[in-house]
């Protein structure tokens, strides 16, 4: 299997200034630039979370909020990472812009958002995926395709035209970050990296890190 070379990183800097108004702000700031780029899922990223024999699990999810500092997302919560989760309730999250030669790592305490802030985001979703998390017994086994499908059609047929409630084990995760890595590639492999350490009074310790 031939791979292709590597290339250098001519995309941009990343200085100590950059971050002087905190992680969060740039975090935000990256997160629009992805966005305003188009992108292809400019939210979506990789979340890491440890089963119960300790081996780790990662998975590509979507971000829907960053509000009060912290990564929300949503999934069932008796899904694979859902339960990983209650075991264990810290977990790990990476952005990949390889467009703009871009990567966040964050590491934190994850908590359940709200029960009225999950049931505002589940109505916004379209008719068809509020079924789906009816219909989908998220990370179980199943014996074939045509039984997603009349699973999905049977709850189809529940709900009618009615309005379909969330139901009790769907909902959203808040990753409220202890540590954020910021890198943005340089030439010559010589990366900016910083890392930005929650401290004991709320601020942020900040230090770069050889590349």
């Amino acid at each position: 299997m031939s791979l292709h070379a590597r290339k250098d990183y001519v995309m941009g800097t990343l200085d100590l200034s950059m971050l002087d108004s905190g992680p969060w702000e740039l975090l935000e700031a990256w997160l629009n630039e992805a966005i305003a780029a188009n992108l292809p899922d400019p939210t979506a990223f990789a979340l890491s979370t440890l089963d119960e024999q300790g081996y780790p699990h990662s998975r590509i999810v979507l971000l829907r909020d960053t509000r009060q500092g912290e990564v929300v997302f949503y999934t069932n919560y008796m899904s694979e990472k859902g339960q990983d989760l209650v075991r264990n309730p810290k977990a790990g999250a990476t952005f990949f812009w390889p467009q703009l030669e871009r990567q966040i790592r964050i590491r934190g305490n994850v908590t359940r958002v709200s029960a009225e802030e999950s049931d505002a985001y589940f109505h916004s979703r379209p008719r068809a995926s509020q079924i789906g998390a009816w219909a989908s017994d998220q990370s179980r086994d199943t014996e074939s395709r045509e039984v997603l499908d009349s699973q999905f059609q049977a709850r189809s047929e529940e709900f009618g035209s009615g309005e379909v409630p969330r139901p009790s084990h769907w909902g959203g995760f808040a990753l409220r970050p202890e540590v954020i890595e910021f890198w943005q590639g340089r030439a010559s492999r010589m990366h900016d990296r910083f890392r930005c350490v929650r401290t004991l009074e709320g601020g942020w310790s900040v230090s770069r890190l050889q590349p």
